[in-house]
C-alpha cells in the first residue's frame, strides 16, 4: 500500500517564532533588587530543547528559581578559541494596561509576534536553538567550539545569572575569547540604504540612590528643611544636565560610515545631526555621544497631611568607557553636600576592536542574505552580560540579526509597551546566524 502524502500546514508557525511564542508564554519577569518571578520554567524549556540537539545541558541555580543553562557544543576546528553564544531568559515588567495585547500571550498578529521578550530577547534566545537545529540536524558541527548559555537576571545586572557563572563556575567558559549576544546586527536605514549595526561595545552602567533627610512634621507647618523638596531640586539638576559631547573610538567609526553613506560633510555637521539619519535607531545612537543620568524611581512620604523625615530617588547614570569616576564627582557637586548617594549598581564599559575575523565573518554572513548592505560598529547605550564575560577576558559583540521593515520603530520595542518582531526577520535571524557558526 502506498503511504498516504502529508500536506504542510501552511498555518503552521515557523520553528523560531514557535520556541519564541513558547518563551514568550513564560512569565519571567524580573522585577530588580532580587524580586523576580524566576527564570526556572524557562531554563527547563531551554535545557529540553538542547538535549534534544544531542547536547548535555546544565542548569545552575544562583537562588531558588533563578536558573541559567549552559551546554558546549563540539566545533570542527579545535585549534580555534571557544565562541560563547548567550542569552537571557529574563525580562522587564509589563503593565498589561498599556498594551494592546497580552504581554505574555505571544500573539501573532500582522505578520509579527507581540509579547514581552518578542525583542529583548526570546527572539535571539530562539534563533540560537534553531540556528544550531539546523546545523547538528545536518550531521555537521560549528566551526568552532561554542559556549551555549541562557543566563538568568540580565535585566538586573546579572547577579544572579552571568555574574554568579563567572565568579562560581568559570570553567564554564573555559578556551572562549569571544562572545556574541543582543542588541546588534538589526538593520536600519541611512540615506535610503539599509545598514546593519554591530554592537561592538557597552557604555557603563552605574545604578544610584539618592536619600534626602529632613526633619518630620504636620504637613500644616512651614518646614525648610523639607526632605522631598531637596532630593525633587537635587533629581532635576541631575535630570537636567546637558553632559558634553565625547567620541569614543567605535562612535567615531560610526559616523564616519553614517557620513560616507548619506554624503554628509562629518567637518561641517554635527555628531548628533549624523546620528539623526539613522532614523528611529538614533533613539540608541545618540545616547551613546554622551553621559546620561536619568531618574527613574522616586519614594517618599507615606500620608498626605505627614512631611516625611526622608525621601530617596533612582537614577540611572550610563558613562562612556573610562569616564565612570569623573562622571560620579560630577554627580556629587549637582547633587549637593546634603544629599547622600548610594551605589546600588556598577559595572565597566566595553569597547571592543572593529577590524577582526569575528567582524569579518559578520559581514559574510549578512551580506549572503542581504547583498550590498553595509554593517556599522556602534556603541551600546546599555548592556548586556557580555560585562560579566569580560571578567573571564572574553570580548564581547551584540549580533542577533534582523531584517527590519523600515517603518517598525525597533529601539522603541526594548522595554517599550507592544514589544513585538517580524516573523519573516526571524527566520532571516536564524539563517544568517546558521552561516555565521558554520563561517566562523
Amino acid at each position: 500500500m502506498a503511504e498516504a502524502s502529508v500536506t504542510p500546514d501552511p498555518t503552521a508557525l515557523e520553528e523560531t517564532a514557535a520556541i519564541a511564542r513558547d518563551l514568550i508564554r513564560m512569565d519571567t519577569t524580573n522585577f530588580g533588587e532580587g524580586r523576580s518571578n524566576g527564570e526556572r520554567e524557562a531554563a527547563e524549556y531551554v535545557e529540553a530543547r538542547l538535549r534534544g540537539l544531542g547536547l548535555e545541558p546544565r542548569i545552575f541555580e544562583s537562588e531558588p528559581g533563578r536558573a541559567s543553562v549552559v551546554a558546549r557544543v563540539p566545533g570542527r576546528n579545535p585549534a580555534k578559541p571557544a565562541l560563547v553564544l548567550h542569552g537571557h531568559l529574563d525580562v522587564v515588567p509589563a503593565d498589561a494596561r498599556n498594551w494592546s495585547v497580552d504581554p505574555f500571550g505571544g500573539e501573532i498578529r500582522d505578520g509579527m509576534l507581540w509579547g514581552r521578550g518578542a525583542v529583548d530577547m526570546k527572539d535571539m534566545d530562539a534563533m540560537i536553538l534553531t540556528a544550531l537545529g539546523d546545523i547538528l540536524g545536518e550531521g555537521r558541527l560549528p566551526e568552532r567550539e561554542l559556549v551555549v548559555a541562557y543566563f538568568a537576571d540580565e535585566e538586573a545586572g546579572g547577579v544572579y545569572g552571568a555574574s554568579h557563572l563567572v565568579d562560581r563556575h568559570p570553567e564554564l567558559f573555559a578556551g572562549a575569547t569571544e562572545a556574541i549576544s543582543e542588541v546588534g546586527g538589526y538593520s536600519i536605514t541611512v540615506g535610503g540604504q539599509r545598514a546593519y549595526l554591530l554592537q561592538t561595545g557597552e557604555k557603563t552602567l552605574i545604578w544610584i540612590r539618592l536619600i534626602a533627610r529632613g526633619v518630620a512634621a504636620h504637613g500644616s507647618r512651614l518646614i525648610r528643611d523639607n526632605a522631598v523638596t531637596r532630593l525633587a531640586a537635587a533629581v532635576a539638576r541631575l535630570g537636567e544636565v546637558e553632559w558634553p559631547v565625547r567620541l569614543t573610538d567605535t562612535t567615531e567609526e560610526l559616523l564616519r560610515e553614517i557620513a560616507r553613506v548619506t554624503g554628509a560633510d562629518p567637518t561641517e555637521t554635527s555628531p548628533d545631526e549624523l546620528a539623526l539619519a539613522t532614523g528611529s535607531a538614533s533613539g540608541f545612537i545618540t545616547a551613546t555621544l554622551r553621559t546620561t543620568t536619568n531618574p527613574t524611581g522616586l519614594t517618599a512620604g507615606y500620608k498626605h497631611n505627614v512631611i516625611p523625615d526622608r525621601a530617596e530617588a533612582l537614577v540611572d547614570i550610563r558613562t562612556l568607557p573610562g569616564e565612570e569616576d569623573a562622571v560620579l564627582d560630577q554627580v556629587r557637586r549637582l547633587v549637593g553636600e546634603d544629599v547622600e548617594i548610594e551605589i546600588v549598581h556598577r559595572d565597566v564599559g566595553l569597547e571592543s576592536p572593529t577590524p577582526g575575523p569575528l567582524v569579518d565573518a559578520v559581514r559574510r554572513s549578512l551580506a549572503a542574505h542581504d547583498p550590498g548592505a553595509p554593517v556599522f560598529p556602534y556603541l551600546l547605550s546599555g548592556g548586556t552580560d557580555n560585562k560579566s564575560l569580560s571578567r573571564l577576558g572574553i570580548r564581547g559583540y551584540g549580533f542577533a540579526p534582523l531584517r527590519l521593515p523600515d517603518h517598525l520603530d525597533f529601539p522603541a520595542m526594548f522595554h517599550g509597551v507592544d514589544e513585538r518582531v517580524p516573523l519573516d526577520a526571524l527566520v532571516f535571524g536564524r539563517r544568517v546566524l546558521r552561516d555565521l557558526l558554520l563561517d566562523y
